[in-house]
């Protein structure tokens, strides 16, 4: 079983037309991800590797059926084109874009709360089920049909843990990459929850980092809610204090919370091993089934 998509989940990608758009909608229809259409303002009625393109997503939902999107626009248009899909009451959208500013994004977590859209992203990976849909930049070849569920903020970690946990033979149901920006749409605890009501993942990765309290909440619903195992990673630990690392949102403020320490304590306490390396988190998942 899968959360969020599946072999029908029926694909729009924002921004087809541009280079990344382009790269990207060819690998997931290689994979098998049902791509309905593309949009580009201004280049409707074209095609790109045989998908039609429209100059709207109104016009490419209605016309193509579609239930998803995946978002390459540059930066300084990612918010309004991700304003446009939400105007059409998709069921994901989700946000590959890294570098949206932040005011945009502060508009459009205020939209989302208007609507029943799942907002994934921005600057994250994409979202991944194995044989089935992958929408965004994973590559697909590293993952397996399983049933062990990831969620994780950054993307190169969500590689590393998937092929340990691959070559272990263990495969997954769904991967998420919530991303790393301070402003996301998708939660941790969102992911989680969505993992514990599906009766096909047996044990659940989380991926964390410094910065933020987002691990430290997720815990905290980890211990009072979820039935399901959860093994832990935190990446971060030998960062300078105050130094931003990668992600935007990787910066420890240095309010006592945020610490690489602090989200393992926090993760310890409800629970979750958290292992030093990727290895060690596949050696834990393999523990917990």
């Amino acid at each position: 079983m899968s959360i969020l998509v599946d072999e029908d989940t029926r694909v729009v990608v924002q921004g087809i037309t541009g280079g990344e758009g382009k790269f990207h909608t060819k690998q997931m229809i290689e994979y098998g991800t049902n791509v309905v259409a593309g949009t580009s303002p201004g280049k409707g009625g074209q095609e790109v590797a045989g998908v039609p393109v429209y100059d709207t997503v109104e016009e490419a939902v209605e016309a193509e059926d579609a239930d998803a999107s995946v978002v390459f626009v540059p930066p300084a248009f990612a918010g309004d084109a991700i304003f446009e899909a939400l105007d059409t009451d998709l069921d994901l959208v989700v946000a590959i874009t890294e570098g949206i500013p932040t005011q945009d994004m502060a508009k459009v977590n205020k939209r989302l709360t208007e609507t029943d859209t799942r907002l994934q992203g921005p600057n994250c990976p994409g979202i991944i089920t194995p044989g089935e849909s992958k929408l965004g930049i994973l590559p697909g070849n590293i993952f397996s049909e399983g049933n062990v569920g990831l969620v994780s903020r950054s993307g190169t970690l969500t590689y590393q843990v998937v092929d340990s946990l691959t070559q272990r033979g263990i495969g997954q149901t769904t991967a998420i990459g919530i991303g790393g920006d301070p402003i996301i749409g998708t939660s941790f605890i969102d992911a989680l929850e969505a993992f514990e009501n599906d009766p096909e993942t047996d044990a659940v990765v989380m991926c964390g980092e410094i910065g933020g309290e987002d691990e430290e909440e997720a815990a905290a619903y980890i211990a009072e809610h979820m039935d399901t195992p959860v093994a832990g990673f935190i990446a971060g630990r030998t960062a300078p204090p105050g130094k931003r690392m990668g992600h935007a949102g990787a910066i420890v403020s240095g309010s006592g919370t945020g610490t690489a320490e602090s989200k393992i304590d926090a993760l310890n306490d409800a629970g979750v091993p958290v292992g030093d390396t990727p290895e060690e988190v596949a050696d834990n998942v393999e523990d917990l089934l």
